[in-house]
C-alpha cells in the first residue's frame, strides 16, 4: 500500500494543476469562471492520486456544487488505495484572480481519515501567530491584550506591532481598537489562508493576523500552521440559528475556543499552496509562450519540511484533465 509520505510531491501537481487552469483567467472579470477552471482541473487530478479521498472541506455541500463537494469520494480507489480526509479550496481569493489582483493561491491539505473537522458553519473568528507567540496568545482574551502580550514577548513597542485584517465593515471596532494603541495594521483585500500563513515567517512582517473570516478555510490553515510550529486558533462565529442547530448536531459550539489541533488532529498531514496571481506568499503563474511557471509551497507536519517548488511547465507536451469533460485538455 502506498504511504502517506510518498503522496506529498503528487500533491503538489494537484495544485499547480488548478493554478494553471485558473490563471488563464486572470482578470477577466468572472470570479466563478475562475473557480470552475480550478476546480475542474483539481478534481480530475485528484484522481490520479492513489487514494481514497473523502472531501471534507469543499465547494459546499452535494446539490450545491457538482465537484469537490463535501462527502464526495476521490482518487483513483483501489486495493493499495491509502484512505485519506481532503480540504480544499481551489482558489483562495476568487474575487482577486477575477480583477487581476494579486494574492490568489490553490491549496488543499490532506490527512489520515477522520483527521480533518468538520465545519458546518460559515465563518469563524480567527487568530493566528508565529512560533515565537505560540502559546501567549489567547482567543478569549481581549484584542488589546493580545496586542500587549505580543510586544513584551516580540520585543517590540506597540508601533512597530503589525497585526492583519480582512478589508471588512466588520472589523471597524477592531481596527479602530488597534490604532487606539498606535499599532500597525495590514488590511487584506480577500484571502487569509495566506495571511495566517505569513505569520508564521518573519520576513513578511505579519506578526499576528486576527478576525472573521472564513470557517471552512480554517481547516486547512490549520495544517500549515502546525508544520511551521505556528499558532492557531478560531471561535465559530455561526451567522444565523441554522447554523447554531448544524453546530449542535455536531456537538460543536461558539464558546469553544478550537486550536489547530482540534481543526486538524495528528501528525500525519499534508499541505500544498500554488500560487495563481503574485502574492507576499508566493509568485503566480507565468507564462512563457510554450512554457510555464508554477511556484509552489508543500509541508508536513510529521517532518516539518517546507518545500518551496519551482515548476517549469512545456505547455507543448502538458495536458491537465477535464474531470468535467472526461478528456485530457492542454492550458
Amino acid at each position: 500500500m502506498i504511504t502517506s509520505k510518498e503522496l506529498s510531491l503528487p500533491l503538489v501537481r494537484v495544485t499547480e494543476a488548478a493554478a494553471l487552469r485558473a490563471a488563464r483567467t486572470q482578470g477577466q472579470g468572472d470570479k466563478n469562471r475562475s473557480d470552475k477552471a480550478a476546480v475542474d482541473a483539481m478534481r480530475g487530478m485528484l484522481d490520479y492520486l492513489e487514494i481514497r479521498g473523502t472531501v471534507v472541506i469543499g465547494e459546499g455541500e452535494k446539490d450545491e456544487a457538482p465537484m469537490l463537494y463535501c462527502g464526495e469520494v476521490v482518487g483513483m480507489q483501489t486495493a493499495d488505495s491509502i484512505e485519506v480526509d481532503i480540504a480544499v479550496d481551489p482558489i483562495d481569493g476568487t474575487t482577486l484572480i477575477s480583477k487581476g489582483l494579486g494574492n490568489s493561491i490553490s491549496v488543499i491539505a490532506m490527512g489520515p481519515k477522520g483527521s480533518m473537522m468538520n465545519i458546518p458553519c460559515y465563518y469563524a473568528l480567527k487568530l493566528a501567530c508565529g512560533p515565537k507567540l505560540r502559546g501567549y496568545l489567547d482567543l478569549n482574551a481581549s484584542l488589546s491584550s493580545n496586542i500587549r502580550i505580543a510586544a513584551a514577548r516580540l520585543g517590540k513597542s506597540y508601533g512597530d506591532i503589525t497585526v492583519a485584517l480582512l478589508n471588512r465593515p466588520r472589523h471597524d471596532e477592531y481596527i479602530k481598537e488597534i490604532r487606539s494603541l498606535g499599532c500597525r495594521i495590514k488590511l487584506i483585500q480577500d484571502g487569509d489562508i495566506a495571511a495566517a500563513i505569513a505569520t508564521c515567517d518573519e520576513d513578511k512582517g505579519i506578526d499576528f493576523y486576527y478576525g472573521i473570516g472564513g470557517a471552512p478555510e480554517a481547516v486547512i490553515t490549520a495544517v500549515a500552521i502546525k508544520a511551521l510550529e505556528g499558532d492557531f486558533q478560531v471561535r465559530l462565529w455561526p451567522s444565523d440559528p441554522a447554523e447554531e442547530m448544524r453546530l449542535a448536531e455536531v456537538d460543536l459550539n461558539t464558546s469553544t475556543v478550537y486550536t489547530a489541533d482540534d481543526l486538524a488532529k495528528g501528525d500525519d498531514l499534508m499541505f500544498s499552496a500554488t500560487g495563481i496571481t503574485d502574492g507576499e506568499l508566493l509568485p503566480g503563474v507565468r507564462f512563457y509562450g510554450p512554457k510555464a511557471r508554477t511556484y509552489s509551497l508543500l509541508m508536513r507536519t510529521e517532518t516539518k519540511t517546507v518545500r518551496y517548488v519551482n515548476a517549469i511547465h512545456n505547455l507543448d507536451h502538458k495536458t491537465l484533465p477535464s474531470r468535467e469533460l472526461q478528456v485530457e485538455l492542454q492550458i
